[in-house]
């Protein structure tokens, strides 16, 4: 905000730089006004210097550097219209007869601000006469300075702003302003508007994927001892004979029961599995009646449920029908981590091999071996445990009903 003149000591009749009233054809007499240098040594009626004092001849430096000696009449004339018209805006804000740019009465009448002859008057003018009052030096300068700052602030808003719209048109996107909330702290405008850019997500993995990943979990691992079931309802997708199945999961297991409940639905359902040709169908069932239970559970659990069948599984820790209960057992560290019969990347088969292996036992499907060298293993092999019998090798297979034989 500019500097606010403070309120000057009228003038004498004829202008701070005219005559004084009483004592006519004396030049610069002492006024009220403070344009005037007292008499005294330097001679009566001169205006005082502070830097160079008065000359000998009693004229004051100050008048000759600003370019216009006193008139023969002892009054300074006017400024020139077309300097007075330059400072418009200051003097419409001189309110009711108040000061133009320099502090004094404005317009052309006798006892203005002395006239501007060149551009280097123009440039000593800036600074007011010796004496002149500080207040008014001050509205002068901060007037003229902020009205230039003004304007070049408002040339230098109006380039940025009209760059920032053309950026966001050639991107394709509505012309926003990037200030405000809707702008980063301590970012450019081109950063602001890549922050503002919604980012492309990651494609979630799919279900081959999640089959294909080992989980690390512990040989000896032991959870809690009780179930949940997951997954829900699923209908059965097939014909022939419907069997009904819940999945379990044990509590306290690191791994993901709707993954597994995912697989066993999509493998017993598949016409490679027990539902070939029609057979049968599986409905996987939240809650309810059901026909048996797949339950996956820590190695520790699983022994404890095979056991109650009469079978052994710690040993090679390894998953079973537990034939005499609802259950069967699907050993979470081997659905975890795989076996050595099949690598890394036949973990997913690996997974289907279990599912089918152990519900082959619930429908009645007793173990097997390999029959021929090389040729793909039957599911009812023990897998887990070797890929060799009788001298005879066998391929690792996941399905009853494979399609390469």
């Amino acid at each position: 905000m500019p500097a606010v003149p403070r309120p000057r000591t009228p003038e004498p009749a004829g202008g701070g730089y005219g005559n004084r009233p009483g004592a006519p054809g004396v030049p610069g007499a002492v006024g009220a006004d403070g344009f005037g240098a007292a008499a005294g040594p330097g001679g009566a009626g001169t205006l005082a210097d502070p830097v160079n004092g008065p000359s000998a001849d009693g004229s004051s430096p100050s008048a000759e550097v600003a370019g216009n000696p006193l008139s023969g009449s002892g009054r300074v004339p006017g400024p020139r219209r077309e300097y007075m018209e330059a400072f418009a805006e200051d003097r419409s804000r001189g309110g009711d007869g108040g000061g133009d740019a320099y502090g004094g009465r404005g317009g052309d009448a006798p006892g203005g601000r002395p006239p501007v002859t060149d551009a280097a008057d123009a440039a000593d003018r800036a600074e007011p006469l010796a004496g002149a009052d500080a207040g008014g030096r001050k509205g002068t300068k901060g007037r003229t300075l902020t009205g230039v700052a003004a304007a070049a602030v408002t040339t230098v808003l109006a380039v940025v702003v009209a760059g920032q719209v053309a950026d966001q048109h050639a991107d394709g996107g509505a012309a926003q302003a990037s200030s405000g909330q809707g702008r980063v702290d301590g970012t450019d405008g081109q950063a602001s508007r890549s922050q503002a850019r919604p980012t492309k997500d990651a494609a979630p993995v799919t279900y081959d994927e999640k089959m294909a990943h080992p989980f690390p979990l512990a040989e000896k691992m032991t959870a809690r001892g009780t179930f949940t079931p997951v997954g829900g309802d699923a209908k059965a997708p097939g014909h022939g004979q419907v069997l009904r199945y819940r999945v379990d999961i044990e509590d306290g297991l690191p791994l993901d029961g709707a993954l597994f409940a995912d697989a066993v639905h999509k493998t017993l359902n598949d016409d490679r599995s027990w539902a070939h040709d029609g057979r049968r169908t599986f409905q996987r069932v939240g809650s309810g009646r059901a026909d048996f239970v797949i339950t996956l559970a820590s190695p520790g659990t699983t022994a404890v449920w095979c056991a109650k069948s009469g079978l052994d599984t710690s040993e090679e820790n390894v998953s079973c029908d537990s034939a005499a209960t609802e259950r069967v057992m699907i050993n979470a560290y081997r659905w975890a981590e795989g076996a050595t019969t099949y690598s890394r990347d036949e973990l997913h088969a690996y997974r289907q091999m279990l599912i089918n292996h152990e519900v082959g036992h619930r429908l009645g499907h007793n173990h097997e071996g390999c029959t021929k060298q090389g040729a793909l293993a039957p599911v009812m092999m023990q897998q887990t445990k070797f890929l060799t019998t009788n001298g005879v090798t066998c391929r690792p297979n996941s399905w009853p009903y494979p399609t390469e034989r």
